[in-house]
């Protein structure tokens, strides 16, 4: 996990986030910036409100990391990317539940 991803993770879990709700997050925000790369942070707020995101409010320098985040992951291939893959790349390795 590259230093822009885990920065990412950190601040989305400090800004109340559940750990194992964060891949779902990065998805449904993910999915979002590729529907419409200008988006501006309030449209982009209003649709994670939509995907059911209603008790977390994006703010600009939140986007702005997840941006340089996906632009380093390669952004156009996250489109239509299965929820078990942003699982296994946007978990903590210590939130990992072995069983």
């Amino acid at each position: 996990m590259n230093a822009l991803t885990q920065n990412l993770i950190d601040r989305l879990q400090k800004r109340g986030i559940e750990p194992d709700m964060v891949p779902g997050f990065l998805r449904s925000l993910a999915n979002t910036i590729l529907l419409n790369p200008g988006m501006n942070l309030l449209q982009m707020n209003k649709r994670l409100e939509w995907l059911g995101w209603t008790d977390f409010e994006l703010d600009y320098h939140t986007v702005q990391l997840a941006i340089a985040s996906f632009e380093a992951e390669g952004v156009k291939s996250l489109e239509d990317k299965p929820a078990n893959w942003f699982d296994a790349n946007f978990r903590r390795p210590e939130a990992v539940v072995s069983g």
